[in-house]
């Protein structure tokens, strides 16, 4: 293992405190002298769109914290075709921990910028890391809930409803622009995989919140939110 020397440990203090997802990612539970422990077995990659991060049955060898960028993640079916599952946004923990194999495709949908640790040593870093463990822990109940909320939709909301539910999570994961628009980081086919719907679905349910008020759509991959109770209150419906 290779030593860290004191110029090292305060490059990654560093690189850490401005980080921007400091915030919402696992290291901001950390104290500052593990958040430098867990900087020390970083590597940064770059993703352009379109390239893939982890393959569904592949070893899991690395796992990732998302710096930028947004990502899906997808399973094949037994035709060959995918079938997306999910996103991940800036500040999630990517990959399979504690698990030879990843159990899904993580490809980056924008182009991407990755903190990127070796599975073994962060495993075992969070095994004597109450702090670290404790934050993998959160984070995995959040997913489970998301999960859930997933199935719950596909399951019972109305088309209208699933668009709403996601046009309010995407506003609330992601970092408007200073014009306020929130980029739409999926196209109109991979958004109605996601939700369960067919393009033209997708498209006259946001015509309609534009037309309603509830959003701005200045153009095919981006949004406004308009009126966000109002929103909310046509997810709930």
């Amino acid at each position: 293992m290779q030593l860290q020397s004191p110029r090292d440990d305060m490059d990654a203090a560093m690189s850490c405190n401005t980080c921007p997802v400091a915030d919402p990612a696992i290291c901001a539970h950390l104290p500052p002298s593990q958040r430098i422990a867990l900087a020390a077995l970083r590597r940064t990659e770059t993703l352009r769109a379109g390239e893939t991060f982890a393959w569904e049955g592949a070893d899991s060898v690395v796992v990732a914290t998302i710096r930028a960028g947004v990502f899906k993640r997808s399973l094949m079916l037994a035709d060959g075709r995918e079938q997306l599952v999910g996103l991940a946004f800036p500040g999630d923990m990517v990959g399979r921990l504690f698990g030879p194999v990843c159990d899904h495709s993580l490809t980056a949908i924008t182009d991407a910028v990755l903190c990127v640790f070796p599975r073994a040593a962060f495993e075992r870093l969070a095994g004597t890391t109450p702090e670290l463990e404790h934050a993998l822990l959160v984070q995995a109940l959040a997913d489970l809930s998301r999960a859930q909320r997933q199935m719950l939709m596909l399951a019972r909301l109305s088309a209208p409803q699933r668009v709403a539910t996601f046009l309010l999570e995407l506003a609330e994961r992601s970092r408007p622009d200073a014009a306020g628009r929130i980029a739409i980081p999926l196209s109109r086919q991979q958004l109605g995989d996601l939700l369960g719907l067919s393009i033209e679905t997708v498209s006259r349910k946001l015509r309609d919140f534009e037309r309603s008020g509830h959003i701005a759509l200045p153009d095919y991959r981006s949004l406004v939110v308009r009126d966000g109770p109002g929103l909310a209150a046509l997810a709930a419906a």
